[in-house]
């Protein structure tokens, strides 16, 4: 003989958890709302409609459509995704910060040696930079993650024409993009002191990292840690 267990209501506890979890992703939704979202009629809706959907899991655990556990559960994995979504965008943000940064070193290069680094570093270094700018922007905007600019479609172009693919291509572009940036950050610059009359030496120099700020020296490390780990995560494909 089988006995049917009842099933148990939510108790006041239960309720007050679930509740708690909401209101903490209705402020987290606020929070991500105000750091990227600069309309306020936009931010107003999009605050709006995560309080509606925390208050409608509280709700159906309250009339047991949804056990505890479950509203719970679907609360984290909204926290989870609005959390992975702002941080989505902080990196492209980034990343057009350190496209500007780096079309700026290219054009520096260019002007400091007087065109003779021009072609071998500069122009590189400064088309490269406007292609992660373009990049970022663009995945800002559309939402999308699979932007390739004009550069990075210029390395598929070629990948394929050897008789490799897109993966290739997409390493290689990482891999140039890498190692321009050490040689941005080691290159000799004169150090701001340095003043002679004819021609300067060895000693007048020193590494450009040197003469950057921590933020500027941020940035890079931060891209170029971004940029190795897609090129390693394009390797396992």
């Amino acid at each position: 003989m089988t006995i049917e267990k009842k099933k148990q209501n939510p108790t006041f506890h239960d309720i007050w958890m679930v509740s708690q979890a909401g209101a903490y992703l209705t402020n987290q939704a606020c929070t991500i709302s105000a750091r990227h979202i600069k309309d306020g009629i936009v931010r107003l809706q999009f605050n709006r409609e995560v309080a509606y959907y925390a208050r409608s899991i509280v709700r159906d655990v309250e009339e047991g459509k949804k056990s505890v556990d479950q509203g719970l559960l679907e609360i984290k994995n909204e926290q989870k995704n609005l959390m992975n979504q702002s941080l989505e965008v902080g990196r492209k943000g980034v990343g057009v910060i350190a496209g500007a940064l780096q079309f700026a070193t290219g054009a520096g290069i260019c002007y400091a040696s007087v065109g003779t680094l021009c072609v071998l570093a500069g122009i590189p270094i400064m088309a490269h930079g406007a292609n992660n700018m373009y990049e970022n922007g663009r995945s800002l905007i559309d939402g999308r993650g699979d932007t390739a600019g004009p550069v990075r479609s210029g390395y598929h172009a070629a990948a394929k024409s050897l008789g490799y693919g897109e993966r290739e291509g997409d390493m290689a572009y990482g891999g140039a993009d890498i190692g321009m940036s050490i040689y941005s950050l080691t290159r000799l610059v004169l150090k701001p002191d340095a003043w002679r009359l004819f021609r300067y030496i060895r000693a007048d120099k020193q590494r450009a990292y040197k003469t950057m700020g921590g933020t500027a020296l941020g940035v890079e490390a931060y891209i170029d840690y971004e940029t190795g780990r897609q090129v390693y995560k394009r390797l396992d494909e």
